[in-house]
């Protein structure tokens, strides 16, 4: 046999376990908290920020969101098992076992948090800690309960960029609050996309969806059109209060307005091919305005230098 037939099996192996591992973590989702706490972090610290401290604490707060996302997963296993688009998750399959991801996870928020407490401060730490029990012992539950988890879930899930604010100002203020709002408002339309498309699904494995509920047609689509028309003045609350230049200004204008756009052609008729469209516009609206808003300040800085 040789060098390359013996060593593909276990790239094979090991491919699987990263992969296991990555589902767990939600590592898309996660890696988009982190950005998020970035994006705080760098607002919270100006133009002269020290990049790679903000950096470090935006990978705390990742820590603690995978954490929270295995933790999640753990709780819902049996969920996941009756649902098409999830039982073939690492547990449900078998392919991890759940001790294993009862010590990872505990490990993940126990460095996150304890390393958030002693590199930056301990209101951040207490926030990143909080925003776990939310996620995974309020919002995680109350899916099989209530429609009005996507609501309480909302909350954790804007927590990421107000930690990486406070992680570097030790407070929050200004900027902490419009990147909160912001994302929390941009959740509903995002996530009711997908619980159209997977209404099903939901119903089937009991879950407390709102397009999964008996008789809730065409509320979804007129939900989300109302919240993403609600997030475009909520994105321009820094514009109104002299945080934000024309820069900002104008993509929140471009990027608010697309996102209506899908939001209103999904509320007009609720199909599989607009609640798609919903969902794409949600992913391209988030990460184009949040780096908008990084450059921002460096562009009105640079104004000012150049203003003679």
């Amino acid at each position: 046999m040789s060098e390359g037939s013996r060593s593909a099996p276990i790239a094979v192996a090991q491919e699987s376990v990263l992969s296991a591992w990555a589902t767990l973590s939600k590592a898309r989702i996660t890696g988009m908290v982190g950005f998020a706490a970035f994006v705080g972090g760098m607002l919270a610290a100006g133009v002269n920020a020290d990049v790679a401290r903000v950096a470090e604490s935006a990978l705390w707060i990742a820590l603690v969101s995978a954490s929270s996302c295995m933790f999640n997963q753990l709780l819902e296993r049996d969920v996941d098992a009756r649902m098409e688009r999830t039982q073939r998750r690492p547990l449900v399959t078998g392919r991890v076992r759940a001790r294993d991801v009862v010590l990872v996870a505990a490990v993940l928020a126990l460095v996150g948090v304890l390393a958030l407490a002693l590199r930056f401060n301990t209101l951040s730490a207490l926030l990143a800690l909080a925003t776990l029990a939310a996620y995974a012992l309020v919002y995680t539950p109350l899916k099989r309960l209530s429609t009005l988890n996507t609501a309480v879930g909302a909350i954790p899930g804007a927590m990421p960029p107000l930690i990486g604010f406070v992680a570097a100002a030790g407070a929050p203020h200004g900027w902490a609050w419009y990147l909160f709002a912001v994302l929390f408002m941009w959740q509903f339309p995002h996530f009711l996309a997908i619980a159209w498309l997977y209404r099903h699904d939901y119903a089937r494995a009991g879950l407390k969806m709102l397009p999964a509920v008996q008789g809730s047609e065409g509320i979804a689509g007129r939900q989300a059109l109302l919240y993403s028309l609600a997030l475009v003045p909520l994105s321009l609350l820094p514009v109104l209060r002299g945080d934000a230049g024309p820069v900002y200004a104008t993509a929140a204008l471009v990027l608010g307005g697309g996102y209506c756009a899908a939001a209103l052609g999904f509320a007009l008729r609720e199909n599989a091919v607009r609640a798609r469209i919903l969902l794409y516009a949600s992913l391209a609206y988030l990460p184009a305005l949040y780096s908008i808003t990084l450059m921002d300040p460096l562009v009105r800085s640079l104004g000012a230098q150049l203003t003679p």
